[in-house]
């Protein structure tokens, strides 16, 4: 068991590095790119470092994997210039790119399930009604936080952060962002909750 699940961890991270490898080769901007992926290279070796003393379960994994893999999907293109955001644009009728909110639906979606593992199995909280609340407000948390490091990028770059915020001329886009991690967070827990609860279950019996 412990070796299966080390040899899926291992692929999720081979694949993460690898697409990681196509995106720095040539993106669209470099400065960009660093900014975009940067979460990728502070996430993964927090990652390894404690995959021996608290490895996630793989439903988590596999949703890190995701969000790492828009992340960069994004650097490669910037946020506003990614083609499938121009495919949904088109389908969707929409009056701008829309990658940039998955980004933020992703921002909520995934942390919402990492911070509720966390608080389970440090048993912070036990009550559901408190861990969704909690959970939800470390997701706004982070969402704010992201939000004010585009914030100080913008002041420091000037002009040149427009590709790294992808406002696409939104005058109200830090407040869309937000509000879209929010639904990501609480439509994680709505529609995975139960499913994290049955993948603790089996991890508890596998520790035991």
């Amino acid at each position: 068991m412990v070796q299966s699940d080390t040899r899926f961890s291992l692929g999720l991270l081979m694949l993460v590095l690898a697409a990681l490898v196509w995106s720095g080769w040539a993106p669209h901007d470099r400065a960009t790119w660093w900014m975009e992926v940067a979460p990728v290279f502070i996430a993964a070796p927090l990652l390894i470092l404690s995959y021996p003393r608290f490895p996630f379960t793989r439903l988590v994994q596999v949703l890190i994997a995701l969000h790492a893999l828009v992340l960069i999907v994004g650097g490669a293109w910037t946020y506003a210039e990614v083609p499938l955001g121009f495919w949904l644009q088109d389908w969707l009728e929409l009056s701008r790119n829309p990658y940039d909110k998955i980004g933020h639906w992703m921002q909520g979606f995934v942390p919402a399930l990492v911070a509720r593992e966390i608080l389970i199995r440090k048993g912070v909280v036990r009550g559901q009604g408190w861990l969704f609340f909690l959970v939800t407000c470390i997701c706004l948390a982070i969402s704010a936080l992201y939000e004010l490091i585009e914030w100080q990028a913008a002041v420091m770059m000037g002009q040149g952060a427009d590709a790294f915020l992808g406002t696409q001329g939104d005058p109200w886009d830090t407040q869309s962002d937000m509000a879209t991690a929010w639904f990501g967070a609480m439509a994680a827990q709505l529609l995975l909750g139960r499913w994290q609860d049955g993948a603790l279950a089996r991890y508890r019996r596998w520790m035991l």
